[in-house]
């Protein structure tokens, strides 16, 4: 009888998982028992040709194999070392004492080498939960696993130095890799290949832009084709500030429990920014399968989720985004499990003003007649356009603006105001001002009477909703954080509102 631990992916989270193995006199014959999925069952064919290729022998008796908890269904193939090693200790090659305190991941090519593991740094994570102090993982993700902090991480290339690093015989060298630096980070940050003062003209958008950068507010850019709507999104995560330790590893830990990791691959300390096509399935875009996996959504997470085209979007996905934008996470329920993804995400959309893509410019006249300008504004319900802070209107470029050079901040330079701004709201306690609970809105907010009143205009002449009277606020703060102001007054509520209101 042996004990293993290990860890699976369920959703983007790794969960423990206890490795049982025992050895009984009957004839020969291998169970793998505990709701294993195809890739587990199929394990032991791996595993026989890895002993086999390591110069060990596959025991000639009955072999049975339950993975706890039983309840759990478990998927992919980094059960396969953790197996191998159970199998290997039960024949008595391996101590109990050899196995104290470590647990293992990988799976196993016919000729005993360590495959690369997707959800490595999570499940390493989940290994530290459980109370390991070192973690075995193929050696192609051990640089993303060495990332866990409070638990010694070892890369093993194949089968036989992991029995030989158990045994003693040749210990494998502890993975080191140094926390990123913020400070050092932002200093040595390049600067994006995409720098905003290459687009000519759109101050308004521009500055909408940097607004929505220093408060984490999601912006809907709406205008004719070819005003630039979406070369000012693709600037966005040049002007944001670099992840921090905690909010990098959550994010790597999506992106490679979704197996879009590179083999070695530093984590990145700049927001994840996603950009889906408007024809993605609503399991691509919010996440689900079997097994579950994460969509678009959650790899934005801690990052920027752009929606170009936004009206063409699948209307169900964009409704379930009204709840995802409230609470950041995406609640997957089946029959036989729930899961939960984590979904915080910065949302940019872009959409024209009709079908045709004109209506409401001077120079070209709209084909689109009124039905099918109604049936283009109904794809938007009014409840999602009312979770989006900045409405912004991007309007056509004159010769004049685009023959003449760029002016305008540098990314670099946005970038930097965008900082301050951020490290004065987590002053009072908020990642950003968009994330201002409404039970601590007005105490935050700080609005002068003046701009009270001014916004109480507002509300009465262009009927704003109760929601957005908040946003509003919530963006208003934003502003006066940039002009490094104590208190939220009537001209930042005005400029809230003029982002806010388009026609």
């Amino acid at each position: 009888m042996a004990r293993v631990w290990s860890a699976a992916l369920f959703g983007v989270s790794g969960v423990p998982i206890e490795v049982e193995v025992r050895l009984s006199s009957q004839l020969p014959r291998v169970d793998v028992v505990g709701l294993p999925e195809a890739a587990v069952r199929e394990s032991i064919s791996r595993i026989r040709g890895a002993i086999a290729a390591s110069a060990l022998s596959f025991p000639d008796r009955r072999v049975t194999v339950n993975l706890a908890p039983a309840e759990l269904r478990k998927n992919g193939a980094g059960l396969d070392l953790p197996i191998a090693i159970g199998v290997l200790a039960a024949t008595g090659l391996l101590e109990s004492e050899h196995l104290a305190g470590r647990a293992l991941i990988g799976e196993l090519a016919l000729d005993g080498r360590l495959r690369v593991t997707r959800g490595a740094l999570a499940a390493v994570l989940a290994m530290r939960e459980a109370g390991a102090r070192e973690a075995i993982v193929p050696a192609p993700s051990a640089v993303q696993a060495g990332q866990a902090p409070g638990i010694r991480v070892v890369g093993a290339n194949d089968l036989r130095e992991v029995v030989a690093h158990l045994l003693g015989e040749d210990v494998l060298p502890e993975i080191e890799i140094r926390p990123a630096d913020a400070d050092a980070d932002r200093r040595t940050r390049p600067d994006p290949e995409q720098c905003l003062s290459d687009i000519r003209g759109q101050p308004l958008a521009k500055r909408a832009l940097e607004v929505a950068a220093a408060g984490g507010h999601g912006m809907l850019l709406t205008g004719p084709p070819g005003t630039g709507k979406t070369l000012l999104a693709k600037r966005l995560p040049g002007l944001l500030p670099s992840l921090d330790e905690p909010a990098r590893l959550e994010a790597f830990c999506i992106l490679d429990a979704a197996g879009l990791a590179s083999e070695n691959q530093p984590i990145p300390s700049a927001p994840p920014f996603r950009a889906p096509h408007h024809s993605a399935s609503a399991a691509g875009l919010l996440g689900g399968g079997n097994p579950i996996r994460a969509g678009e959504v959650s790899l934005a997470h801690h990052g920027v989720l752009f929606l170009d085209e936004l009206p063409e979007f699948d209307r169900r996905c964009l409704e379930s985004l009204r709840e995802i934008l409230e609470q950041g996470v995406v609640r997957i329920a089946r029959a036989h499990t729930r899961c939960e993804l984590p979904a915080r995400f910065q949302l940019i959309a872009a959409a024209n003003p009709c079908p045709c893509g004109y209506y409401g410019t001077v120079d070209r006249d709209c084909r689109c007649d009124d039905a099918a300008l109604a049936r283009y504004h109904r794809r938007l319900s009014g409840p999602l356009l009312d979770r989006i802070d900045l409405n912004v209107r991007v309007a056509e470029i004159p010769w004049e603006v685009l023959r003449r050079p760029s002016e305008g901040p540098t990314s670099r330079e946005v970038r930097e105001r965008v900082e301050r701004a951020r490290r004065v709201q987590r002053t009072r306690g908020v990642a950003s001002n968009a994330a201002i609970s409404d039970s601590r809105l007005d105490e935050l907010v700080g609005a002068e009477s003046e701009a009270l009143a001014l916004l109480g205009r507002a509300v009465d002449r262009l009927r704003l909703s109760a929601r957005a009277v908040r946003r509003v606020l919530r963006v208003a703060r934003t502003i006066a954080d940039l002009a490094e102001r104590e208190t939220t007054d009537s001209e930042a509520v005005a400029e809230a509102l003029a982002m806010r209101v388009t026609r």
